[in-house]
Order: structure tokens, then sequence, then C-alpha cells
């Protein structure tokens, strides 16, 4: 037990040495951080405007009291994990939750970011989106992904059924009406909800406009997902990879997402990238500030 627990501290110190070398490395060689280069007027918007907005809207003083709660909650939950120490059974944990809130959740700009990506989307498109989510935890980025209009379509997934029940509590508080949820095994339960959705022979129930993957964090499963979620990207649509410097194996899914045929232009923002596979977009990839 003694030395499980030392190499368990050595692997996360040396994954901590690894984000702060990458976060260096990241600021040394962003430089599109206002929009220098990018010829798609569409992509430059989103760098210029979306990137850059500074506003607070409607919803972001709600979410973000949800948030502190969270942090203040010292609840315990029996937690299912089907992460990369999870078995594919699933490791019960007792985690606090503002253990989880602490660690789990997107950070209050990349989410409210978000929020604003689905507002830009839906202005463009005129039409409700279909936004999809591999990992909820507890809720708060799934908040900010429905609150930007309750006619979009939000389907989240979550392994442990503890966690979710947590955040179902969060949405209840904030009414929002337009969240479906997915719990247990994401390795089962994507697979599931796609072949279903594909049997309704209805092209709109199988194309995603925003995907946000923040689920586990080990190359084979990224790599998984994105396999499963490209084809079903909207032309204008974006997948979003959270995490992508967090370890060497996230930065190899990262890099192998980038060098799909299928992808045209990625935005790595550090804490997350957007991959488009709009064919009108040049073969590009941003480094970019936020």
């Amino acid at each position: 037990m003694h030395i499980c627990k030392n190499f368990c501290n050595f692997a996360a110190q040396m994954s901590k040495i690894h984000q702060i070398g990458t976060y260096i490395r990241h600021c040394l060689t962003a430089w599109n951080t206002t929009g220098e280069g990018i010829h798609s007027p569409y992509l430059f918007a989103i760098v210029r405007l979306i990137m850059r907005d500074e506003n607070s809207y409607y919803c972001f003083a709600d979410i973000e009291r949800r948030r502190e709660m969270l942090l203040a909650c010292e609840d315990t939950l029996d937690v299912v994990d089907f992460g990369s120490q999870g078995s594919p059974e699933g490791t019960h944990v007792s985690r606090r939750v503002c253990d989880i809130a602490k660690n789990h959740l997107e950070r209050p700009k990349v989410a409210q970011l978000l929020f604003r990506l689905v507002l830009f989307m839906q202005q463009n498109e005129k039409r409700p989106l279909q936004i999809m989510e591999l990992g909820t935890s507890l809720g708060i980025t799934t908040s900010y992904l429905a609150a930007a209009d309750s006619r979009n379509n939000v389907v989240t997934f979550e392994g442990s059924e503890a966690v979710l029940h947590v955040a179902q509590g969060i949405w209840k508080t904030l009414k929002l009406e337009n969240i479906e949820w997915q719990q247990g095994n994401i390795d089962d339960t994507l697979l599931y909800y796609i072949y279903s959705k594909q049997t309704t022979n209805d092209k709109r129930q199988t194309t995603i406009d925003i995907a946000y993957i923040d689920a586990n964090h080990t190359y084979e499963a990224t790599k998984r997902y994105t396999d499963y979620l490209l084809p079903l990207i909207s032309t204008n649509g974006m997948l979003v990879l959270d995490d992508i410097h967090y370890s060497e194996e996230m930065e190899r899914a990262w890099n192998e997402l980038k060098a799909d045929e299928r992808v045209t232009t990625t935005m790595d923002l550090y804490h997350i990238g957007i991959a488009f596979i709009n064919p009108c977009f040049l073969k590009r990839h941003y480094r970019i500030r936020i």
C-alpha cells in the first residue's frame, strides 16, 4: 500500500511538471490571440468577437453561485469511477462534493466561452442546436451549455449515479428543462444512444452541432470517443476536447485529432482544443491565449 501511494504521488508530480512545461510552451507560441492570420470570416469572428468577449451574461451569476455552493459542500458521495483508474464495471470510491467540484469542474472562463460559442453558432444557424457532453460531473458546464437557449437540446453522459443526482438538483434550481441525461459507463451508453437515434431514420436526431468531451482522460478512451462523434458533427459544428495538455496521452489524442483527414481547422486554447470539420476551412492549426 505504501509503495502504491508513493507511485501515485510520483505520477501526480510528473503530471504537474508536464502541465507546467506545456503551459509555458503555449504562452510562448500562441500568437493568434486576436485573430491574426485567420482568413475565414467565421473563424475570425469566433476569435475576435467570442473569445475576446468579457461581458457577463444573464445566467453567469446564478450558475457561479451554484459552483460556490458545491465548493463548500462537504457531503460524501459513493462515486462509481469508470475513468483511468476504474475497471469496466466501475470502481466505488468515496469522495466529498467539494473535492469533486475543486478538481473536476470546468473553469468559469472556459465554461462561459462554451456558452458564447453556443450563442454564436445558433445566431448563424438560426435553428435549435443539438449539443452533446461526455462527462457531466456536477453539472456546471452542462448548465452553461443549456442556459444559452431553452430550445436547444443538450444530452449529457455521466458514469456515476450519485454525481448525476447532484447535477440534476443544480439543473432543477436553475430551471433548466432542456437537458437529457444518460447514466452509466460512457463506453456503453454512448454507443447505445447513437444507435437508438440512428434507427429513427431522422438525420436531425443523429447530427451534433457541438460535442464537448470531458470524460475518461486516457488516450484509448479519448480516441474512441472522437472516432464515434466525428462522423456525426454537422458541417458548421465543432468538437471540443477538454484538457488537451493534461498528460502525454491527452496530447497524443489531440495531435491525432488535428491530423485526422476529417478535421480541417483546429484551435488550441491550452485548456481545451476545438476541431472544425467544415471543408471550406483551410487545414490550419492555431494556438490562442484566452
